[in-house]
């Protein structure tokens, strides 16, 4: 990452790869609704549209980006695929199928959307992914929902992983989670960066900065996000909200102000586990 503190934009997932730290979120975004919040997003300035197979809406995603205008390569595109795919030639099939609904012949980040360690394939998954990179199909691939123990696994297969997307805000921070990240180089993007019952945004912790930056409570929590470093992806069919989640680069909060936000980590667990929990 390059710039000052408040103009860091994006994180570097390769060399040369590098993915914007807001992106649009698309679940549970579907048909004509998601079509007109991607093509407004990018009239808005995103450059980071996410998505998924098991969000059913890559064919409405593609849609809006088709709608806006938009040069594909002024576009970081993200999708992930489901367990049934999870061998090398599954994961072939799987990038077909993800770029024909998308309209699109490549794709920037594709990512293995639940390891579920009980089928035991998400190695192969992985390694089908690196022969897509390789042959040109992807820019980058990663994962998502991997505890450190399946990362572990796929380190120990050679293979390292740029990016794991999980679940991350100020309540359910996940530090141990995270210091592994940091350890072995991995980007961490957040889904929900902003919770779902948002209770958070009326602490102190939350509020002060608000009040002092004159910005919302969300944009202070994705500015917490993006000044850790990590990407976050927040959902929003709300022409003024996507607005506002895509300005956080104009400001930075102080170590103190981080701190205060650091310390609203509950301990509690991710909503979903992903031992146990997949599709």
């Amino acid at each position: 990452m390059s710039g000052t503190t408040a103009e860091i934009t994006t994180a570097e997932l390769t060399p040369g790869v590098h993915i914007p730290l807001i992106g649009l979120g698309t679940w549970p975004l579907t048909g004509e609704a998601a079509s007109t919040a991607v093509a407004q997003a990018i009239g808005n300035g995103y450059r980071h549209i996410d998505t998924a197979e098991n969000y059913v809406n890559e064919a409405a995603v593609g849609e809006g980006i088709r709608r806006s205008g938009i040069d594909r390569g002024d576009l970081f595109l993200t999708t992930k695929f489901n367990t049934q795919w999870h061998s090398r030639s599954g994961v072939r099939d799987a990038f077909g199928q993800a770029v024909k609904r998308l309209g699109t012949d490549y794709l920037d980040l594709f990512l293995v959307h639940w390891p579920n360690p009980a089928q035991g394939r998400f190695i192969e998954a992985c390694e089908g992914l690196q022969d897509l990179v390789d042959n040109g199909f992807i820019r980058a691939w990663g994962v998502s929902n991997f505890k450190p123990a399946h990362l572990q696994l796929v380190k120990d297969a050679g293979l390292a992983v740029p990016l794991n997307q999980v679940q991350v805000d100020p309540e359910h921070g996940q530090p141990t989670q995270l210091a592994y990240h940091r350890e072995h180089g991995i980007v961490t993007a957040a889904y929900s960066p902003l919770g779902r019952n948002g209770s958070f945004f009326s602490h102190p912790a939350v509020t002060g900065p608000a009040e002092d930056f004159g910005k919302t409570p969300a944009q202070i929590v994705l500015r917490w996000h993006v000044q850790h470093g990590r990407v976050a992806v927040p959902k929003s069919a709300d022409n003024q909200r996507q607005r506002e989640n895509l300005d956080v680069f104009s400001f930075a909060l102080t170590q103190q102000q981080m701190g205060a936000i650091d310390a609203l980590e509950t301990g509690a667990p991710p909503r979903l586990d992903s031992d146990t929990y997949f599709h």
